[in-house]
């Protein structure tokens, strides 16, 4: 049977970073939809975690489930810090994603995911996913094995063309070694990244269920494209719409960038549903399908129901921040939210959501004031140069260093530090030396009647079993 055929009607979009936290999937979870974790910079999230002090014990208690007992000792060892860090003080970082990771780096990969998800299953029955992005091919591996480990029922990939998960899933689920290959710019080579699972030390192997893969798409030529063979083909689709937060596919127009300066969405950019129905796969609509009347249409059309995300996002059970959270619902309140698709803004190159606030990185005063860097790099780009070394580059990082490494002059002159200003939509902002406290950057999808009509009844706010119970009210 397909496993993903038992997945529930309504599915909690995967947010990162950590805004789809620990806490929001399993209170989904419990109110009977899929709870989905975000998978980015998971490992980033759960040392920052221990740095502030693991307040409430629930990264400790998790690591205390964790089958290498010797390595979650010592990432305690590296990164807790009792009672947690100055507020002035800077986080620690962890080590940068590479195509020859050490052996640390990629078991706190998979300890962090494994974190994450067994703490969203803890305690209760209920289906929970995890959510990765494709763009992001270095951490893939280690990462979905973490998840593997803690049990997850679903793994939801999108940002890119996952026709090489279902094989790493099916592998990793046998504990098998597997190799995933990596997109790098004027490649004279192919270029893989490999990963042994016997890096983490546990003694019976665990017996794993392989959980369902849903790949995000937005278009029905993806569908049919991965549909093709057993090799590549997921267990069904989320198919998301160009009102979805986040990154969305570059505009199919002749006119991609509009007079307002944002990205321009047409016809060409909408899925045929009915082509997608045919794939014969089970799919869930997403990207302004987060209302009751929105999920009967999309059921209407053969789905078996839709992805949600926003209404999710602005949770009490979400990651952001709560003066983030009360600063944006006042101004959905009184309708003066506006959603920017900005065409340039992200390193990926991709058209990526954003709300305009103020203290945010969405004010171009605040955007100008920060200091260049690069110092995550999870969106980095794999460029083989000249010499045949490879160079991480990012369109994030000074114009100097980009240029540097082979980058075009000016291409970062409008690019926003995604990974940075994600972190601090958490409340987990890098401090600089100098004192400068990174801003974040709220991305949300740009139909709000959900979360109109939820302020209606909830105007205190609501939790994220609230939102599902919204959902299916009919």
């Amino acid at each position: 049977m397909n496993p993903a055929k038992s997945l529930p009607t309504v599915i909690q979009g995967g947010m990162g970073i950590a805004v789809s936290s620990w806490q929001m999937a399993k209170a989904v979870s419990r109110a009977g939809a899929l709870g989905v974790v975000s998978g980015t910079a998971i490992d980033a999230v759960i040392s920052r975690r221990l740095q502030d002090g693991d307040l409430d014990g629930s990264v400790r208690r998790a690591l205390l489930h964790f089958p290498d007992k010797e390595f979650a000792q010592e990432i305690l060892r590296r990164y807790f810090i009792d009672g947690g860090k100055a507020s002035d003080a800077p986080y620690l970082l962890v080590p940068k994603l590479t195509l020859h990771p050490s052996e640390f780096a990629s078991k706190f990969l998979t300890a962090s995911t494994f974190v994450e998800v067994w703490l969203a299953k803890e305690g209760h029955r209920g289906l929970v996913g995890v959510n990765f992005l494709e763009k992001i091919q270095l951490a893939a591996p280690a990462s979905i094995y973490g998840a593997l480990l803690a049990d997850v029922d679903a793994i939801l990939i999108g940002a890119g063309i996952p026709s090489e998960i279902p094989r790493i899933i099916r592998q990793l689920s046998v504990h098998a070694k597997v190799r995933i290959s990596i997109t790098v710019e004027n490649a004279s080579v192919k270029y893989f990244l490999d990963f042994d699972p016997g890096i983490i030390r546990q003694g019976e192997l665990k017996e794993i269920t392989t959980p369902a893969f849903l790949a995000i798409i937005s278009s029905h030529a993806l569908a049919s494209y991965l549909n093709r063979d057993e090799e590549v083909r997921p267990d069904g689709f989320v198919v998301e719409g160009t009102s979805a937060g986040g990154h969305n596919a570059p505009p199919r127009g002749t006119t991609p960038i509009g007079e307002d300066g944002q990205s321009q969405f047409s016809a060409k950019d909408d899925a045929d549903i009915a082509k997608v129905a045919a794939t014969g796969l089970p799919f869930w609509l997403a990207g302004g399908f987060a209302t009751p009347a929105k999920l009967r249409e999309a059921i209407a059309l053969g789905a078996s129901g839709v992805q949600a995300g926003s209404i999710f996002a602005l949770s009490l059970d979400s990651g952001i921040t709560k003066e983030l959270r009360e600063k944006t619902l006042a101004r959905i309140s009184e309708k003066s939210l506006k959603i920017v698709t900005d065409p340039l803004g992200s390193p990926t190159s991709f058209p990526f959501k954003y709300a305009e606030l103020d203290n945010t990185i969405a004010d171009e005063m605040e955007f100008h004031t920060r200091v260049k860097l690069c110092d995550l790099g999870y969106l980095r780009t794999l460029v083989e140069k000249p010499d045949h070394r490879i160079v991480y580059r990012c369109a994030g990082e000074p114009d100097k260093t980009f240029r540097f490494k082979g980058g075009a002059e000016g291409a970062t002159a409008e690019k926003k530090c995604l990974c940075n200003a994600l972190l601090a939509n958490v409340g987990m902002p890098q401090i600089r030396i100098d004192g400068y406290e990174e801003l974040p950057l709220l991305t949300l999808g740009s139909d709000l009647t959900g979360e109109e009509e939820m302020l209606k009844l909830y105007p205190d706010g609501w939790g994220a079993d609230d939102a599902v119970r919204y959902l299916l009210a009919d």
